[in-house]
């Protein structure tokens, strides 16, 4: 009784031991923890999803435009001083009527294009810059669909409070930080010649103030660059991270792809040519070549301490066949005519396959030909 008792209870407890240690098993299986494949990436890619950094983007475009307005400053100085002029000597002075006020507009907002277009041409040509540095050439048409978890408050909230918001939020305020720290540190190392632009002419003033703002702007997108290099790591890792495929995924893949025609032809394409390079490696190894002379050639061998018959070691048509008798001559492999003998072979016999029974006379009065050559009889 206690023992039939106790084989019950054993059985029952290796019963739950068996199903915990299946559901481990699957657990384990559906666990991200392989990288991700080729086709894996190329469909993300696809969808337009890739390792990227907005942050690079931001401090390219900026340090493009201080450098410009640094290097270029008088592109834009000269039309500006150009327009106050105007402003302070002919525009003040007119009267102020339907007429003028829409000439004075036109003529104004065609002075500001003049001068803002190159700053909108740096930046944008340095924003292009900046994502075809990171991503390549990419055009999807992914975040243009409609997707309903977008405007799901649920969704947005967990966005909201995720361990991503939080990360962008210390990001935020380290750059805050950063910006605050070189711009206090720029100020204070020129300070003394901040302080004596009262004294100076409004010219020399407006240009003192545009090259501080200058040098302020390109030393804050320099480190601004280089946090975005770090903001860009990280989201090469968070990617790569998010790409990961469990284990049962990749044997999914792996059936689907084999399924595919084109990887299929691919295989058989792949193993042909190594069965043709095993095939040639074997032409040195023969012992006679039979030719029709041209378009056919049967390479045999015959050992009979292996096979009781001679066996087709390579055999080709067209280019195959004067490839086969190149090898040949190469290592002294006798060559024979006998146009009927090759062309039956190549077509009734497969490579590695024992010639039939009604070539045997044919084929030993080749063979001892070929033995009488190389005096081995």
């Amino acid at each position: 009784m206690d023992v039939c008792c106790d084989a019950e209870l054993y059985g029952t407890v290796g019963g739950i031991r068996l199903k915990h240690l299946s559901l481990d098993l699957q657990f384990f299986a559906g666990e991200k923890t392989e990288k991700a494949t080729p086709k894996k990436r190329r469909d993300a890619r696809k969808k337009g999803q890739t390792a990227k950094s907005q942050d690079i983007v931001t401090a390219v475009m900026l340090l493009a435009v201080f450098l410009f307005l640094y290097f270029g400053a008088s592109s834009i100085g000269s039309p500006m001083m150009a327009l106050f002029r105007q402003a302070f000597s002919k525009y003040m002075l007119q009267d102020v009527t339907e007429q003028s006020v829409g000439k004075l507009m036109t003529g104004v907002m065609k002075q500001l294009a003049s001068m803002l277009l190159p700053v909108m041409a740096v930046a944008l040509l340095a924003g292009v810059v900046g994502n075809v540095a990171q991503t390549g050439l990419l055009f999807t048409g992914e975040g243009l669909k409609p997707n309903i978890n977008k405007i799901n408050p649920v969704a947005g909230l967990k966005r909201i409070f995720s361990i991503r918001a939080l990360v962008e939020l210390l990001k935020s305020v380290l750059k805050m930080a950063v910006v605050g720290v070189v711009a206090f540190y720029v100020i204070w190392a020129n300070i003394q010649d901040i302080s004596g632009l009262p004294f100076k002419s409004a010219g020399d003033t407006l240009a003192a103030v545009g090259h501080l703002a200058a040098i302020t702007g390109i030393s804050a997108s320099v480190a601004l660059f280089v946090l975005a290099v770090l903001d860009y790591l990280y989201q090469r890792f968070d990617f790569e991270k998010n790409i990961r495929m469990s284990k049962q995924e990749i044997k999914e893949e792996f059936k689907n792809m084999e399924g595919d025609p084109l990887i299929k032809s691919k295989i058989r394409q792949k193993q042909r040519e190594m069965a043709m390079r095993r095939m040639m490696q074997e032409v040195p190894n023969a012992d006679v070549v039979i030719t029709n002379p041209t378009h056919f050639a049967v390479c045999l061998r015959y050992d009979e301490t292996k096979s009781d018959a001679p066996i087709v070691v390579a055999k080709g048509a067209d280019f195959l066949a004067q490839k086969i008798k190149s090898i040949a001559k190469e290592h002294d492999i006798v060559m024979l005519e006998n146009r009927p003998l090759a062309r039956a072979l190549y077509e009734q016999v497969e490579v590695g396959g024992r010639i039939p029974e009604q070539f045997f006379k044919a084929v030993a009065e080749i063979l001892a030909y070929v033995y009488k050559i190389k005096h081995k009889i």
